[in-house]
């Protein structure tokens, strides 16, 4: 199967590009659940996510055989992670299997947006915007939400941070974004940034502003330790790195973890379209698992103080066939797995109706039944973790979806 040829709209690049200097006119916000000081990021996975070699059903007797070489299974040179009992973590997700001993990670599982076709940016769009299908709103779900609070001092008054040389819609919206685009190549030195500035204050000192508060933003975020990977050459911050996904997150998780920072974030993870030698335990998606895993460790390191009120959930697009095909890949399908972790997370515990995988099981015959909605995840998620009502969720963050109720126990 051939994928979209990605393609950046003018309209995205303003919307990215102006997202930094939106950060000197916003509003500030109420804090609506009690006296939690709340983080919430999503981290988006672009290119589709293969849950059943992420969270294996191991005690599902048609796994193995259906899933092939990608399967997990409890022996081997790499074994998967117990969980439950009949899921398996993939072992390249070490420190996500603690925090869920720990209690502060959960899995959905045989879960989907509405979305029932196969193309990336269709599905991206429906997922990041939050509606019934694709091309209906040019706003995000999580910008819609922020904008839904009412005003005041706490959990929007630093506005949605947006990471990445775009902000990703689900970022983009009414509600102010700040911007934070991770270094892809050597960056100016402070002289040069001296020297810029002080034009800019001759000139334009409004943008000169802007500016200065986009470099401390930028020194907050990176600090020594991207400086270093960089210059040994050990990929930089590319969304696609597994060693990258660690360094955004502790960028994004040092400007989140500022007093005035934001406290709601947006992040998206390229690479996860596997059409070929994807691997199961081991080779190219445990190395990327392994990233995310990262990503969660660096969030859980830099919101330490706030780690207790913080819950971060990533998701993607759909899943990926059941049966592997003929280049030891998998192609476009459609249920798949979310990961919610968080000190503020009612975790310990695999969420799943679980649909069965024998043939007359599986969704067109060849892909994982999704059995519930994801709009419900992230509606119980929000909805604990900020006190905002169903009918806020319904009407204006996913609009149209009254009849998926927010799930519950998801946040302690």
């Amino acid at each position: 199967m051939l994928c979209e040829t990605p393609s950046i709209s003018r309209r995205a690049l303003v919307a990215g590009a102006g997202a930094l200097f939106a950060w000197s006119h916003m509003p500030r916000f109420a804090f609506a659940a009690g006296n939690r000081d709340a983080r919430l990021i999503v981290i988006v996975l672009r290119g589709a996510l293969d849950g059943l070699a992420a969270v294996a059903p191991s005690g599902d007797p048609d796994y193995a055989a259906l899933h092939g070489s990608l399967a997990l299974a409890l022996d081997g040179l790499a074994p998967g992670l117990p969980l439950d009992g009949f899921f398996l973590l993939n072992p390249a997700m070490l420190n996500f299997a603690r925090l869920y001993q720990n209690r502060e990670a959960l899995i959905a599982h045989a879960v989907a947006t509405p979305y029932r076709e196969r193309s990336h940016f269709d599905g991206q769009d429906v997922l990041e915007s939050g509606q019934q299908g694709p091309g209906l709103k040019d706003t995000g779900w999580l910008n819609r939400f922020a904008d839904a609070l009412p005003a005041g001092e706490h959990v929007s008054r630093a506005g949605c941070l947006g990471v990445g040389a775009v902000v990703p819609l689900i970022a983009r919206g009414p509600a102010p974004i700040m911007g934070w685009a991770p270094p892809m190549i050597p960056r100016a030195g402070e002289d040069t940034a001296a020297r810029v500035l002080d034009l800019y204050a001759a000139r334009d000192p409004e943008l000169a502003l802007a500016l200065h508060r986009g470099l401390d933003t930028d020194k907050i975020a990176i600090q020594v330790k991207t400086d270093a990977a960089m210059a040994g050459g050990k990929g930089g911050a590319n969304a696609d790195s597994p060693h990258g996904m660690e360094l955004i997150a502790e960028g994004a998780g040092r400007i989140m973890a500022a007093e005035d920072g934001p406290r709601i974030a947006a992040l998206a993870f390229d690479g996860w379209d596997t059409h070929a030698r994807e691997g199961g335990a081991t080779g190219r998606l445990a190395a990327l698992l392994g990233g995310l895993d990262a990503a969660f460790a660096a969030f859980e390191s830099n919101l330490r103080p706030y780690w207790k009120d913080t819950a971060i959930l990533a998701v993607t697009e759909f899943g990926r066939t059941a049966r592997i095909n003929g280049t030891a890949g998998t192609d476009h399908g459609t249920g798949t797995v979310a990961f919610l972790a968080g000190g503020a997370v009612k975790g310990g515990q695999v969420i799943a109706d679980w649909p069965g995988l024998k043939a007359n099981q599986l969704y067109q015959g060849r892909d994982l039944n999704p059995t519930t909605d994801l709009r419900a995840l992230a509606k119980g998620v929000v909805s604990d973790l900020y006190g905002v009502s169903a009918r806020t969720l319904a009407e204006a963050v996913f609009p149209g979806s009254a009849a998926v109720a927010p799930m519950k126990g998801l946040i302690a």
